[in-house]
């Protein structure tokens, strides 16, 4: 199984517990599988990870891998990596995450690595999310959400995908609800428009439950379409 890279539309689209469920699905199945978030930023946990998401990651794979490869730049306000490193006085080297990443791989059989924000997002001024997927060689998942506006934002993100040369394996719909489009309409419409097929569409949760999602992947037969 290849490793991937868990992109989305946006922040707050749910890619986290996405890939917290997608990496306790692969761990239950006998897959040995690391995780990845290079950039995190946020307010700091007072014990163990510095980043809540991180923890959540961990916790799905079951990973004893250190910090500093699961997570290589941790910055303690809520921003884009770019714009919180200038407000630190912080510099990134990519090489640094580059080489956590090359080393998870020789850790495990499979890598999911969590972007942050949506695939535009800044790191370095001439350097977004984009890039970094470009570096590490990786096919992209992409997670949308069912509000109202979702078909914009998920071929907008479909389009930096082509435009940098990255394969897009399929769109997630996270929290699918009442409350946006019709889930039914909104996979047949984005399957039309983005020529990419839906692997899955998954409810809304009243918060992050991993086993939860964990469950609906492996009941949808995700593993197997990856």
């Amino acid at each position: 199984m290849k490793s991937y890279f868990i992109t989305g539309t946006d922040t707050g689209v749910g890619k986290t517990c996405f890939t917290a469920g997608l990496a306790l699905a692969m761990n239950a199945s006998g897959i040995n599988v690391g995780v990845m978030k290079p950039f995190a930023t946020g307010i700091p946990q007072k014990t163990g990870y510095q980043s809540e998401d991180v923890k959540i990651l961990a916790d799905a794979s079951g990973t004893k891998d250190a910090e500093r490869l699961i997570n290589p730049y941790f910055f303690p306000i809520p921003a884009s990596p770019y714009m919180a490193a200038n407000k630190l006085n912080a510099v990134i080297d990519i090489r640094i995450v580059l080489d956590a990443f090359e080393k998870l791989q020789s850790l495990h059989d499979v890598v999911l690595v969590e972007g942050i924000g949506g695939i535009m997002t800044p790191i370095l001024k001439d350097y977004h999310v984009a890039d970094l997927i470009k570096d590490m060689n990786l096919e992209a998942l992409v997670v949308t959400g069912s509000q109202i506006g979702t078909i914009n934002h998920t071929l907008l993100t479909c389009d930096a995908c082509r435009r940098y040369g990255i394969k897009a394996k399929g769109i997630i719909i996270n929290n699918s609800d009442s409350s946006g489009y019709a889930v039914d309409d909104l996979k047949a419409d984005l399957t039309n428009l983005s020529g990419l097929d839906i692997l899955c569409s998954i409810p809304r949760l009243h918060e992050c439950n991993t086993n939860e999602v964990s469950k609906i992947l492996l009941e949808n037969n995700l593993l197997t379409a990856l």
